[in-house]
């Protein structure tokens, strides 16, 4: 094929904004869906998206997708926050990294792959963790776009959004952009700090993985995952109690695997495969790189329109702001609105306590146990009171005060209908409860 060489060159020396033709089509025009009370076409649109400083949060599978793409966008001022070094087994689908990066630290080796291959964009990185900034650092930045693989994460930075909220400065509203994968499927949201559903108002649709009853892993295992969870607590425990388990070692995850696999053809249980065995071990979420394609790029496309208003946006004001994917079972997506709940003990109207299922014959340990695994709580380490009096607290001083509450039925320490106030020092929040008891 010929190449014509007089556009080669026009290209070359048509001026800064060249490389942002395809993006000037969209910005210097408007659409069938463009509000043309909020759009302004041209330079005002194309300056908007010039200065605009955008933090992305994860610079994982996600994240590598969400730098690359934001860059790509338009956006010049793009800061990342990762605490993570790159692994080998990163190497499958974060591809910013290559094998030498390994051990390097993956804000910065983004940070500077993304540059030099995007001219114009800078990207400041930080390796450490979101809780290492305060608000006066959340506020420099007109948006905030997460690509996390925990929820914990998710939870801290949306409290911390939705508490600088304050209705007589505009600017302290940072939307917040969060996309999600697991195998075939994803999602992507937007979250309008108190003016939309938050993510602690979401929190039930990302349950916690159910603990399986050690009385089912050592006498009839129903599932694949029953027989490594097996070899994992039980077989590993009685064989080789005197070595440390690895789960970074092929070794040790090996020997799981031959172990799984052998109970799981005693009870004719189908399924057993090596990379399952390193998932459920070491907790891995399944990821596909195409998904994290869709997902992020669904993200970057809302980053952009929340910025140049350039078309509606998830969670425009009356519209639905959640995006589901699923790829497993050919592919479908829809869009939906998830409703802001009153009692959200994050962005609710007032300080209403939800109701809570206890049962007054469980232990207040039992209760405490039990706060990880429910899916409106989720909460690891709390500490516990009630109007009147600590229940149990995790600051070192008081819980050993506190400790002797642990083997008391709730009956004893709590009536029904009272408040519990429980705190997390993973949150910026504080969460109450009003106590129904089991009948």
């Amino acid at each position: 094929m010929a190449v014509n060489v007089d556009t080669v060159a026009s290209a070359s020396t048509a001026g800064p904004r060249a490389r942002w033709k395809y993006l000037d089509n969209i910005l210097t025009r408007t659409g069938p869906f463009t509000d043309e009370d909020s759009f302004m076409p041209g330079e005002p649109a194309i300056e908007t998206l010039d200065r605009a400083k955008v933090l992305v949060i994860g610079a994982g599978g996600l994240g590598c997708e969400i730098l690359k793409n934001l860059a790509l966008s338009g956006f010049k001022d793009i800061h990342v926050i990762d605490m993570d070094t790159i692994d080998v087994s990163n190497l499958n689908r974060q591809f910013l990294f290559r094998h030498a990066d390994v051990g390097s630290y993956k804000a910065e080796v983004a940070a500077r792959f993304v540059e030099k291959r995007v001219k114009g964009v800078q990207i400041t990185p930080y390796c450490g963790k979101i809780q290492d900034k305060d608000e006066a650092y959340y506020m420099q930045f007109a948006m905030i776009v997460c690509g996390l693989d925990s929820v914990e994460a998710r939870r801290w930075i949306n409290a911390t959004l939705v508490g600088m909220v304050d209705e007589n400065n505009p600017d302290s509203l940072k939307p917040l952009i969060d996309g999600g994968t697991e195998g075939f499927k994803g999602q992507a949201r937007v979250i309008l700090p108190t003016m939309t559903s938050c993510i602690e108002c979401q929190l039930d649709m990302h349950a916690p993985r159910a603990a399986v009853p050690l009385c089912t892993l050592a006498t009839i295992p129903r599932q694949p995952q029953h027989c490594i969870e097996w070899a994992h607590i039980i077989a590993w425990e009685e064989e080789r109690k005197d070595m440390t388990l690895d789960t970074d070692d092929p070794e040790h995850i090996t020997w799981l695997y031959q172990k799984a696999l052998k109970r799981a053809q005693e009870f004719d249980i189908p399924g057993v495969t090596y990379s399952m065995t390193q998932g459920v071990v070491k907790n891995i979420i399944p990821a596909i790189a195409s998904t994290n394609a869709i997902v992020a790029a669904s993200c970057c496309n809302e980053a952009f329109k929340i910025m140049t208003n350039a078309n509606p946006f998830l969670g425009y004001p009356e519209r639905e702001n959640y995006m589901m994917y699923t790829g497993d079972d050919s592919v479908y997506t829809y869009t939906f609105e998830h409703q802001k709940k009153d009692d959200c003990p994050v962005c609710g109207a007032g300080n209403i306590a939800r109701p809570l299922q206890v049962s007054p014959n469980a232990t207040l340990q039992d209760f405490i146990d039990g706060l990880a695994e429910r899916p409106e709580a989720q909460l690891k380490k709390p500490s516990i009171r009630t109007g009147e009096k600590s229940l149990y607290m995790q600051l070192a001083g008081l819980e050993e005060q506190t400790r002797p509450n642990l083997a008391k039925k709730m009956g004893e320490l709590v009536e029904e209908g009272e408040e519990l106030l429980i705190t997390d020092k993973s949150f910026p929040t504080q969460f109450k409860y009003k106590v129904v008891f089991q009948k």
